[in-house]
């Protein structure tokens, strides 16, 4: 498979990078910063430096890929439109070559799944971020694409398993945390097939 991860040096990109390749996959890196792509060269790995805010850049990296992962998300917490701004260009570029297959990461919360106090104060915090991702899925949803969305609980820097539980428009009951390796395993099993097509997943152990 031919796949381009948008985000590939944040800590999720950054595994599926990892994993891809390990899986033999020909993959194109998208990045800002490609001395933050802690890889040596690799026969299966193309660096691309550019910005996903320009549509242009965007269209011409997706020409000849097989499928998209986008892990591109903000860094602070307050109002942004990056990641609905990125995911229509991505959308634009994937229609303009005839690219069918998304994975995105975006967050619980995202559906107001979170109940109780900490729901409650996590919505709150983290609403601007969440109320992006929101509009980043609904472009996804109105694309007529075959999109996945994958809503992680608290991500941590654990080790892969390949055993977590998936919930689909919800989150694992009781789930709270799942490593950003079981979040890349997710995704790129998820692209590399037909499982879970223009569905939002919830992630956790």
């Amino acid at each position: 498979m031919k796949l381009i991860v948008f985000g590939a040096t944040g800590r999720v990109g950054l595994q599926v990078v990892r994993q891809a390749l390990k899986a033999g996959h020909e993959v194109t890196a998208y990045v800002r910063d490609p001395k933050r792509l802690v890889f040596g060269a690799h026969p299966n790995l193309k660096v691309i430096e550019g910005d996903a805010l320009y549509l242009g850049y965007v269209k011409q990296a997706i020409e000849g890929q097989d499928a998209v992962i986008n892990c591109i998300g903000s860094r602070g917490t307050g109002e942004t439109t990056l990641m609905s701004d990125v995911m229509r260009n991505i959308i634009d570029g994937m229609k303009e070559h005839g690219v069918m297959r998304i994975g995105y990461v975006a967050s619980a919360g995202i559906h107001g799944e979170l109940k109780g106090p900490v729901g409650f104060i996590l919505g709150y915090m983290l609403r601007h971020v969440l109320a992006d991702h929101r509009r980043a899925c609904e472009l996804l949803e109105e694309s007529g694409l075959q999109w996945t969305v994958a809503r992680p609980m608290q991500l941590t820097d654990g080790d892969w398993t390949g055993i977590y539980r998936q919930a689909d428009g919800s989150v694992p009951r009781k789930g709270r945390v799942i490593s950003r390796a079981d979040v890349a395993h997710f995704l790129l099993t998820t692209v590399a097939s037909d499982a879970n097509v223009r569905k939002s997943i919830g992630l956790a152990y």
